[in-house]
């Protein structure tokens, strides 16, 4: 009977305490490298859009034998409906006709959302730049 009494099963109060800092360190630590992910992950979006506009600008070349700077040339194949973070038109700037002709699109996250501050920019040559992660 007495030896019921001085059982003793549980936790004492600083072993719940070291787990917590224990856990609290883990979460310090893993929190900011998830919000990294996330953000990479939204800039996807920006890449994939980017992606469009290349295709399209190439075809405007293949016409005209030079790039386009009017959005309005290539926003018929391109909407920008459907996208949650990259919502407004890009920014396009062309230069040169025939070889020496080079263009580079820019699409930036909309101001106030998840992803603002992520700019997405590809050029002529199909290489992709994502600043602001």
């Amino acid at each position: 009977m007495r030896k019921r009494l001085h059982s003793k099963k549980g936790f004492t109060l600083v072993e719940l305490m070291v787990v917590v800092i224990i856990v609290g360190i883990l979460a310090a630590v893993a929190v900011p490298l998830y919000r990294a992910n996330v953000r990479r992950a939204m800039s996807s979006e920006g890449q994939a859009l980017v992606g469009s506009i290349r295709t399209a600008e190439r075809l405007v070349f293949a016409e005209t034998n030079a790039y386009t700077a009017v959005w309005a040339d290539i926003s018929g194949s391109i909407d920008l409906t459907g996208n949650r973070y990259f919502t407004t038109a890009p920014v396009l700037v062309a230069a040169g006709t025939g070889a020496a002709a080079t263009f580079t699109a820019t699409v930036t996250a909309a101001a106030g959302g998840d992803a603002a501050g992520i700019t997405v920019s590809i050029n002529q040559a199909g290489t992709i730049v994502v600043a602001g992660l």
